[in-house]
């Protein structure tokens, strides 16, 4: 059985510095490009990393907000596609997996 106290706290923590993470992102993304042709050819380079990192994560966010879902439900420590529970250690490295690592294997 999870500490569900504990992995909520983590979760929100978790959480949080993913928002402001992609927060900073998108600040960086809304500053215009320089007008000097060569800086701005680096500046769109820059952008391109910067969108890529934006969606991963946004992706990060996603799954953390569906792992405080699972905590709220109780179904937080329960594979989704197998029901077997999640192991503390896969938890603990990754609190927001949904999957025991032999589902996560698979996919």
């Amino acid at each position: 059985m999870t500490d569900l106290t504990k992995a909520k706290a983590v979760l929100e923590a978790q959480l949080a510095e993913l928002e402001t993470r992609l927060s900073h992102i998108e600040r960086d993304l809304a500053e215009p490009l320089d007008p000097d042709s060569s800086e701005r050819a680096v500046q769109m380079e820059d952008d391109e990393s910067l969108e890529g990192q934006a969606a991963i994560v946004s992706r990060d966010v996603a799954s953390t907000r569906r792992a405080l879902l699972r905590v709220e439900d109780g179904s937080y420590g329960t594979c989704m596609q197998c029901g077997d529970d999640i192991s503390a250690n896969r938890l603990a490295a990754r609190p927001e997996a949904a999957l025991c690592i032999d589902c996560a294997r698979k996919v």
